[in-house]
């Protein structure tokens, strides 16, 4: 790993809970006091360059948790080491720094980046759903869950967008909301603070994309997700999913999740499976790790990427797909902005950004 932080916390954490699965070889900082703490915390070696590292500890893929403008130095450090490289999101600061670094390092074809929310289990039952034909031909999706680039990757995979130019809408208001909990845990007081609140509309190839953000909303209870996928043959609202029956009857039920630990369960507070209509749309790929669902999708892009690089699976997320999401996202704050829309060109890794 090169960096250190509430970020970089979340894959040591995997090492320890699933050291079956993941291992880390050591961590890069800068500052040697940063190192140290590493050191007693999480009993691994630390470095100060990448190149150190690498040398040591041949490792599989490195992980960059650095601030965006540190990044692309960095993934273009670690790539000239013929490194495989899961970066945090997003890849860079801005569209011309996008550009510049698909430019230096989209020909490489070593970088993924850290996005895990297409991976999150109720979204990957939601996929298996439209996978199987369940909704027909998908038209039309929103999400109000998390923000920016996250919030479009969801948006554009359970779409099947690829990097067609887009037509983006957007308007930005604030209003009151009382503070829940952030990176640090709940306020000792809490109090009501000026929220703002992003509304978009994006056009994507024939399809729409509703984005629905306000300031916060993350950790905030009194502010829940909100996932709806439509398309020709049905719907999903959160996890109650409508569709067409072979005869057209309208059909009923929702997504189940079994998890146990419950009432008398004695096998450990764990998530099972999520069901639907009596099929398994997910299982836990982690029985046993105790992981949250955000740890659980951490752990999939993470071992994605051992796979890609082994050769043995698809890549789990691109520098393209990253790329168009960034792109998508500043767009999405221009026509907020500006009070007009905004409309995406064909970008030069538009040809590269799949289908997930």
């Amino acid at each position: 790993m090169v960096g250190h932080g509430w970020r970089a916390d979340f894959y040591l954490r995997l090492a320890r809970q699933a050291p079956d699965r993941f291992q880390c070889v050591g961590a890069v900082t800068r500052r040697p006091e940063a190192g140290a703490g590493l050191e007693r915390e999480w009993d691994i070696p630390t470095y100060r360059r990448p190149e150190d590292l690498v040398a040591a500890g041949a490792p599989e893929v490195v992980v960059t948790s650095v601030p965006r403008t540190a990044n692309p130095g960095v993934l273009r450090t670690l790539v000239g080491l013929d490194v495989a490289v899961l970066s945090e999101t997003p890849p860079a600061e801005d569209v011309d720094g996008l550009r510049r670094l698909w430019a230096d390092l989209g020909a490489a074809d070593l970088v993924q980046v850290a996005e895990q929310h297409p991976y999150l289990p109720i979204v990957a039952a939601v996929r298996g759903l439209i996978d199987h034909g369940v909704l027909g031909e998908v038209t039309s999706a929103e999400v109000s869950w998390t923000h920016d680039y996250h919030a479009i990757a969801l948006l554009r995979t359970l779409l099947g967008v690829r990097g067609e130019p887009a037509r983006v809408h957007a308007v930005h208001t604030t209003g009151p909301v009382l503070e829940g909990p952030d990176r640090g845990g709940w306020p000792d007081v809490q109090k009501v603070r000026a929220a703002g609140h992003t509304l978009s509309i994006l056009e994507m190839a024939g399809r729409t994309g509703v984005y629905d953000f306000t300031e916060g909303q993350w950790f905030n209870p009194l502010r829940r997700r909100r996932l709806i996928v439509r398309g020709s043959h049905g719907e999903v609202v959160g996890d109650q999913v409508t569709w067409a029956g072979d005869d057209g009857t309208p059909l009923s039920a929702p997504i189940v999740r079994r998890h146990t630990g419950l009432d008398g369960n004695l096998e450990g507070a764990d998530l099972d499976t999520l069901t639907w209509a009596g099929r398994v749309l997910y299982r836990n790929p982690y029985p046993g790790a105790r992981m949250s669902d955000e740890e659980i999708a951490i752990a999939t892009c993470l071992e994605r990427t051992v796979l890609w690089r082994r050769g043995e699976g698809p890549a789990p997320y691109p520098l393209a797909d990253a790329c168009q999401d960034h792109l998508l996202a500043l767009s999405v704050h221009a026509a907020a902005e500006r009070g007009e829309p905004v409309t995406t060109a064909t970008e030069p890794w538009a040809d590269a950004v799949r289908v997930a």
